[in-house]
């Protein structure tokens, strides 16, 4: 029971940080000029939320972690068990930081809403939710090895985690952005650049996100023989047909529905509309798919790697 709690627990961790440090880059490269402000209200008030969301399942990934080490949660009531877990062990005091920074990140977009447009703002922001995603990888598999190989590890493990998020987190507003743009009040010449420069920072998260999935599968998995010869390596196989599913649908966005509603524009057709809801629908197909490989990511954590079986 613990352990299906856990899964759940650090899947609602992931997706909030992930969300929490996709929607703090979102404005750095979908405007050229100033946010609108409309977005920045609505922008604000995810912020808030998804910290909040991070914070209180990042406490209850601590505590159920703990039963995990402790023998079960009724040992918790013991106030030196859990001093132990956190005093002794390197999964309890990178923990304790990244709650400590949860409150600030709490307190920070709690205050955001109420403070005027500023890129220093914006900035520090997403300094807080950079550091926040990227401190998972010192609490997971990459600390199991030492010396170079877990830097390596670890600095892969956390590169891999920020582009994730900047991918599956960055989805969140850009379906907001579509959502708004279908209105038939709205011009929906407007999203077009938006559009693009999302795509432009997906190449880039895509492209880490494979470079750094092959080095900790070299970590985690060793061969290929172990991808179908072990649990850990046949769900990490369901996670890459899922990310898969992921690309071929940003595909098909970028060269076949966002070309074609542009062309449907500029032929003066109703059907740029239609093109756009359709483009809307296949953002959404990204994100459940984004939410399934958060969930196999969370179970993985806590599987056997391949490579020690």
């Amino acid at each position: 029971m613990v352990d299906v709690a856990l899964i759940l627990v650090r899947f609602a961790h992931y997706a909030g940080t992930a969300v929490l440090f996709g929607v703090s880059l979102f404005p750095f490269y979908a405007y050229s000029n100033s946010e609108p402000a409309p977005s920045r209200a609505w922008r604000s008030r995810l912020l808030l939320a998804t910290g909040i969301i991070a914070a209180i399942s990042g406490l209850l990934w601590f505590f159920l972690s703990a039963a995990n080490m402790a023998g079960g949660i009724s040992d918790l009531a013991d106030a030196e068990t859990l001093s132990a877990v956190i005093r002794d062990t390197g999964f309890g005091n990178v923990w304790m930081a990244r709650m400590l920074l949860a409150v600030i990140i709490v307190v920070a977009t709690a205050a955001y809403a109420f403070r005027t447009a500023s890129i220093s703002v914006d900035l520090l922001l997403l300094i807080l939710a950079a550091v926040f995603l990227a401190s998972l990888a010192g609490a997971g598999h990459a600390r199991v090895e030492e010396g170079w190989e877990g830097v390596v590890h670890v600095l892969s493990d956390a590169a891999h985690l920020l582009a994730a998020g900047a991918w599956l987190g960055g989805l969140v507003p850009l379906a907001h952005v579509l959502a708004c743009h279908a209105r038939p009040s709205r011009d929906a010449g407007q999203i077009d650049p938006v559009l693009l420069r999302f795509s432009g920072m997906g190449y880039v998260a895509v492209a880490t996100l494979v470079g750094t999935g092959l080095v900790n599968s070299w970590f985690l998995v060793g061969s290929v023989s172990n991808v179908l010869a072990t649990p850990y390596g046949q769900v990490l196989l369901v996670k890459l047909v899922l990310f898969a599913g992921m690309v071929v649908l940003a595909v098909a966005n970028r060269f076949w529905l966002v070309p074609a509603m542009s062309d449907a524009r500029l032929d003066g057709s109703e059907g740029a509309m239609a093109w756009l809801r359709r483009l809307r629908n296949h953002v959404f197909g990204e994100q459940f798919l984004g939410a399934m490989v958060l969930l196999i990511v969370s179970l993985l954590g806590t599987m056997r790697p391949a490579i020690g079986q």
